[in-house]
């Protein structure tokens, strides 16, 4: 039976509002995103999570996008080694905030998804509309023995997630009892109420970056997550159109979105030395290996040069692209990153909390005098 076509809201975060969309990625991880050892690094603690989501709130900031790690990297930090579960965490910040969009970072081969689908519904119902899913497949193999699941090969990852997202469809639409009987997933007399706040479907997105992955993503998704160049504007501005017009081959509009790393201080020159104290000076250099050992970049698989760029490319917020400056630096790239087309950007700082009210304080106010977006 096909599934119904049913409106995708976006949880306001698609629809309107800010013409660039500002989210906070990684705070539900210890260290968040940044591969350093400093002291004030990001705790990721429940309660700094809940001040962090309230004060993103009042700053008018778009969305809080967590990742879905079940164990940390090591290195002295144990890098990103006490995580929230995200469908969790995710419902106890919309309980607590009014306009906030808060994803769940769900593997779909770990999710049942009759209990993934009733999961985020009640996240979506708990946030009258405002709940997001990020689906990922999964790539870390390390995490994936813990739950005793084999990692299948890349393209068969998308065909049963293929199958696991148009099972949670039909559960968000279906009114009638109905059968599913795929390849990988056989459901019986499924029936799934309530469905999702106010009639509509949260907004999904997912950031796979192979062409298997990107087309999924084209496919399923309002939103898509790709990395900037660090080349060029230009690079980036032409990575995003590729994205659209693979869209617009198949009648859809998917929004896209990159991954960044904020430094933002007085001056230029203050904002570069405390980005180099902390990911270069006080990088935790074996998580740094470790996160590289895993994609396969080591000394012996890749040249001397590569892997000097890569090491230092994971210790700044594990590849997000640099965004460093005074406040008007910052604005001014992420300008530049809406005029070559992208609605938004996801950032990660060294301790969100401390580092959040200066951005919006000094960095918002330009955005919106750009035009970009509308006041708080």
């Amino acid at each position: 039976m096909p599934i119904a076509n049913v409106s995708s809201r976006g949880g306001r975060l698609l629809d309107g509002g800010n013409t660039l969309k500002l989210g906070l990625f990684g705070a539900n991880c210890s260290s968040g995103r940044n591969v350093t050892k400093v002291p004030e690094r990001w705790s990721g603690t429940w309660a700094d999570n809940l001040k962090l989501a309230r004060m993103a709130d009042a700053a008018g900031i778009d969305f809080m996008l967590p990742i879905g790690r079940w164990k940390g990297y090591g290195g002295e930090t144990d890098y990103q080694g006490a995580t929230l579960e995200t469908i969790t965490w995710a419902c106890g910040l919309l309980a607590a905030t009014k306009r906030l969009t808060v994803f769940g970072t769900v593997h779909a081969p770990l999710f049942h998804p009759v209990i993934a689908a009733k999961k985020m519904v009640t996240a979506d119902h708990i946030g009258a509309g405002r709940f997001g899913l990020n689906i990922v497949v999964g790539w870390n193999e390390d995490e994936f023995e813990m739950f005793g699941v084999e990692q299948r090969e890349h393209a068969t990852r998308y065909d049963y997630a293929q199958e696991w997202i148009d099972a949670i469809k039909r559960m968000w639409t279906e009114q009638n009892t109905f059968d599913f009987d795929g390849r990988f997933i056989k459901l019986k007399s499924v029936r799934a109420k309530p469905k999702p706040y106010g009639g509509t479907q949260p907004v999904i997105m997912n950031a796979g970056a192979s062409p298997t992955g990107r087309a999924f993503a084209v496919k399923n998704c309002g939103a898509f997550f790709m990395q900037a160049s660090r080349n060029s504007v230009a690079e980036t501005a032409q990575r995003v159109a590729a994205v659209k017009a693979e869209a617009a081959a198949q009648d859809r509009d998917v929004s896209v979105f990159t991954v960044g790393v904020i430094v933002c201080r007085p001056s230029t020159r203050e904002a570069e030395d405390y980005h180099h104290h902390c990911v270069v000076e006080e990088a935790d250099w074996s998580a740094v290996d470790q996160l590289l050992a895993l994609r396969n970049i080591t000394p012996q698989t890749v040249s001397p040069d590569e892997f000097r760029l890569r090491r230092h490319e994971f210790a700044h917020g594990n590849s997000g692209l640099p965004i460093i400056g005074d406040p008007d630096r910052v604005a001014g790239m992420l300008i530049e990153l809406s005029r070559a087309g992208l609605t938004g950007i996801a950032v990660s700082l060294v301790n969100f909390a401390d580092e959040l009210p200066y951005l919006a304080a000094e960095v918002l106010p330009r955005l919106e005098r750009a035009g970009l977006r509308l006041p708080a």
